[in-house]
């Protein structure tokens, strides 16, 4: 079957409104969840920012997360040289993690209480001492993964946000952030144990 180059050029905008709903399936609205969550509208996402298979070329074995601070991206390594990478907000220097850790617990829709230097930098958080439940106004978001170093909790965090618009930046007292899509899609795929490299400048 031919097409005339008319016929094309007409349908050329539908296959490529094609392409894009299906490139953007992974932020479409979340039922399951305890607390549903909305699609996020592709004009709050930079398409360098949303989830995606790469190639990797890392020496990480598959199974490993690689938080590229200066990047500001999340690799999930699946090996054979790929990898899935994620937008990320980053903390602020010299609130950043460096080195290795390793994933030493995980929570769905964890509550979130502000730690002591975090109250200490900043008096509004003294409200929240007592502790923030999980839901869509938590910090922490949909899911956290708790790091840990020699079996200690470093009290840094992979977590999700509710803030679209800080993702790529550096904005959090030191945490890792992710869309909220994103951190389900990273939860589903670790466990307690898993390795965590963290990339600083």
């Amino acid at each position: 079957m031919s097409i005339s180059r008319r016929g094309f050029i007409i349908g050329l905008p539908l296959f490529m409104a094609g392409c894009t709903t299906s490139q953007y399936a992974n932020y479409g609205a979340i039922q399951g969840e305890r607390f549903p969550l909305p699609a996020i509208p592709a004009s709050e996402i930079k398409p360098e920012l949303r989830r995606t298979e790469v190639a990797y070329s890392g020496g990480e074995s598959a199974g490993t997360i690689v938080v590229n601070t200066p990047e500001r991206r999340l690799y999930y390594v699946l090996g054979n040289g790929r990898a899935i990478r994620y937008g990320i907000g980053v903390g602020r220097e010299g609130l950043a993690l460096r080195g290795n850790a390793t994933v030493g617990r995980t929570a769905e829709w964890p509550s979130w209480t502000p730690t002591a230097n975090m109250m200490r930098r900043d008096p509004r958080n003294r409200r929240y001492a007592g502790g923030v439940p999980g839901g869509p106004n938590n910090p922490l978001g949909a899911r956290a993964l708790y790091l840990y170093r020699d079996g200690r909790d470093t009290m840094f965090r992979i977590h999700g946000t509710n803030q679209p618009g800080t993702i790529g930046k550096a904005v959090s007292s030191g945490c890792i952030r992710m869309l909220n899509h994103d951190v389900i899609d990273l939860y589903a795929r670790v466990q307690p144990g898993t390795k965590v490299v963290v990339i600083q400048a």
